[in-house]
């Protein structure tokens, strides 16, 4: 089986998990082994499970080599959780796994999770004021022009230009466009960009758009200083003093301006430890919980590097002021210091740039729910952060400026026709898209297996059937379905789990004899 990608839409954390279980099962060498005078058949060390996911996943396209080993545990942590795998005697769930030579086996049931069913989100339709409404101090008396009707021949007696009916017409004035309503036009155009950059039909799968703040997106969009950092209203929300004395300390190693220089080795060290346990007490990441599986859906865009950093644009633009500001300060200490030569090392073992993902990546991205490859995909967005920092927690101009041009165009004094709607607002985005030969390959294959899927886990699991009849059954379906029964059962001996084979000993012999043994005995014939 070979790996995919899984590119941007809904679901695409649970699309990833079940993509990685079955390359998992079906990439995983599985042999005998004995433990403790006993052998075990087709199970597998935990450091070979190791080895195997850790090369799996550095030459997948949705997480690359930057998977780290320590991680890869993580995620067989939760494989064990989640009973995708489980020990020899069948125990998992509150059992640990270590990165050694204990053995473990793949279950018979299908580990693959269903696609969890979200409340559909109803758009909101942004209400502007109509073209026909006038400013409260406005009258008739101050509309310059009258309606007037003129036909085909009095429009050629004119202008010698026989263009036939024209409609009735009149000049009529916007009226002034409250804060409140360019904040909702920002929202409005914002959603529908990055709806159109993802490349979705709709932003309900992904994002409440209910939670989304319009007075946030306008507060990051101009309340900035030459720097492009936010400025907050509220200064209370700001970071501590000591706290930015901190990481501005290392992100100018070693020329700082706020503090003396160090006395003793190590202090570089101790600044950046009372960093990390500041942020690591957060509550709640800077990306926020509601806005996780928008920025899942963005992972699947790195491949497109410019689609990629827009949608993250315009995504972080969502989050709350002091979030955003947060996260400028904290992702621009980390690249500074990732490619400051000058900066002692901040660990004997871990590499500079691989320590800040592994130390900040969990504060800036998680779900409220443990998901089981929220550290993965945290850190995959940390690292592209990192390199593109610059561009992304900028302000998108492209949106800035389509924005502005579209309030003044509201703000117009326009002419408005009989039975002619003139009163156009930010056209919804098209829900037709392009997408490549893969991509719909796959999304066919997708749509069309997994109804087929669950048919086959359901004979599998079927107790009210015979055997007989279930292998009728699978046999049957194999041969219409050969590629989806083959993710089921790549090798026979996963087939085989199912009919597991029962010791059948031949019942003892029992002569059935109507009388009891008697010994012959010879009698005398007497002749009459």
């Amino acid at each position: 089986m070979e790996p995919r990608l899984v590119g941007p839409g809904p679901y695409r954390a649970t699309r990833l998990w079940n993509e990685i279980i079955e390359l998992f099962r079906a990439g995983m060498p599985l042999r005998k082994h004995r433990c403790r005078f006993k052998s075990y058949e087709r199970c597998f060390k935990a450091s070979e499970a190791v080895d195997c996911l850790h090369e799996l996943l550095g030459s997948n396209q949705n997480f690359g080599p930057e998977v780290t080993r320590s991680q890869t545990v993580k995620l067989l942590k939760k494989f064990l959780k989640n009973h995708v795998i489980e020990d020899i005697k069948g125990r998992w769930g509150k059992e640990e796994f270590q990165d050694d030579g204990h053995l473990y086996r793949f279950p018979p049931s299908s580990p693959l999770k269903p696609y969890p069913k979200k409340p559909s989100c109803g758009k909101e339709i942004i209400k502007f004021p109509g073209w026909d409404e006038l400013k409260a101090d406005s009258s008739q008396e101050h509309i310059p022009a009258k309606s007037v009707t003129m036909n085909s021949e009095m429009w050629y007696k004119r202008h010698s230009i026989a263009i036939g009916e024209v409609p009735a017409c009149k000049l009529v004035f916007r009226r002034e466009l409250t804060q409140t309503n360019v904040q909702e036009i920002w929202k409005s155009m914002t959603l529908a960009r990055l709806q159109k950059v993802l490349g979705l039909d709709s932003l309900n799968e992904v994002l409440d758009t209910k939670l989304v703040n319009s007075k946030h997106i306008v507060q990051n969009a101009y309340n900035v200083n030459k720097q492009g950092i936010v400025v907050l209203e509220d200064k209370s929300k700001d970071l501590p003093h000591w706290i930015l004395s901190a990481m501005k300390c290392l992100a100018n190693w070693p020329s700082c301006s706020d503090l003396k220089q160090p006395t003793y080795s190590g202090f570089e060290r101790d600044v950046f430890r009372t960093i990390v346990d500041y942020f690591g007490q957060m509550k709640e990441p800077l990306l926020t919980f509601n806005f996780f599986d928008v920025f899942v859906c963005v992972l699947g865009l790195l491949q497109k590097h410019s689609k990629a950093v827009e949608a993250l644009q315009i995504s972080c633009l969502l989050l709350p002021p002091e979030n955003r500001k947060r996260l400028q300060l904290l992702v621009r200490m980390m690249a500074r210091i990732s490619f400051n030569k000058d900066l002692p090392p901040l660990s004997e073992s871990v590499r500079t740039r691989a320590l800040m993902v592994q130390a900040f990546s969990r504060c800036i991205l998680c779900s409220k729910d443990e998901m089981d490859l929220d550290d993965l995909l945290a850190a995959k967005l940390v690292f592209f952060l990192m390199d593109n920092y610059q561009e992304i927690l900028s302000v998108p101009s492209a949106l800035k400026s389509s924005v502005e041009e579209h309030v003044v165009q509201l703000q117009r004094v326009r002419i408005k026709y009989a039975e002619v709607d003139t009163d156009s607002t930010f056209p919804p985005p098209s829900v037709c898209h392009q997408i490549s030969t893969e991509e719909f390959e796959y999304q066919r294959a997708i749509d069309s297996q997994e109804p087929l899927a669950a048919l086959l886990e359901e004979i599998a699991m079927n107790k009210d059937i015979s055997v007989k009849d279930k292998k009728k059954q699978l046999k049957k379906f194999q041969k219409t379905y050969p590629e989806v029964y083959r993710v089921r059962f790549p090798t026979p001996e996963t087939e085989a789990v199912l009919f597991p084979e029962k010791n059948k000993q031949k019942p003892p012999i029992f002569w059935a004899l109507k009388k009891p043994f008697q010994p012959f005995h010879r009698t005398r014939s007497f002749r009459m």
